[in-house]
């Protein structure tokens, strides 16, 4: 499963919910594969060190971005079955559409996104936010319209619902990790 939408959406608090409520999962953040000399994150090794080693039923392993170091920090193992959560923004980005089983995107105003990504990241950081990552994220979707491709659409402006989704057979793909398929009810701002 992928949550994609704009920085300040609300993606990582939905992944965090669907989680809990799916039980047995795991969340992969895009922010993890930032590189400071690539633009947006490094999604070809997230979907050689994640996605393709997941679909081929095998153990993924994967260092995480250290945003305060700049570097790769510790390694990370991601088991197979349960179902994977890949949130973060671009991950509905058409190179990556063949592993989503359910994808979501999560929408919310330019204001809102910018208000929470200052309250999180600090003063200091507004410029980052208006002067670079706002604009490419805006490039991002006006290149790959990620919203047409979701399957579900979430108001990233008002709290979620998640409800209990039901665990079920399911084809083995990485989106699921072969386990489970979300099929439960959800609702943004329920």
């Amino acid at each position: 499963m992928a949550i994609d939408g704009h920085g300040g959406s609300g993606k990582s608090e939905l992944a965090r919910q669907l989680a809990g409520a799916l039980g047995e999962s795991a969340i992969v953040h895009t922010d993890d594969f930032a590189r400071s000399d690539v633009p947006g994150w490094d999604w070809q090794r997230m979907r050689k060190q994640v996605l393709d080693r997941i679909l081929n039923d095998q153990t993924a392993r994967y260092q995480r971005y250290d945003w305060d170091s700049s570097r790769l920090a510790e390694w990370r193992d991601i088991g197979i079955g349960g179902t994977l959560i890949v949130e973060g923004v671009s991950s509905l980005r058409q190179e990556l559409g063949e592993y989503w089983d359910f994808a979501i995107w999560v929408d919310a105003p330019y204001e809102i996104r910018l208000r929470r990504g200052v309250d999180r990241d600090g003063e200091q950081m507004r410029s980052q936010w208006t002067d670079i990552w706002m604009p490419e994220e805006a490039e991002y979707v006006k290149a790959h319209r990620p919203e047409d491709r979701a399957d579900f659409i979430a108001d990233g402006t008002k709290p979620f619902s998640v409800g209990n989704p039901r665990s079920r057979s399911a084809r083995s793909r990485a989106g699921c990790g072969g386990a489970s398929e979300f099929d439960g009810r959800l609702r943004a701002g329920g």
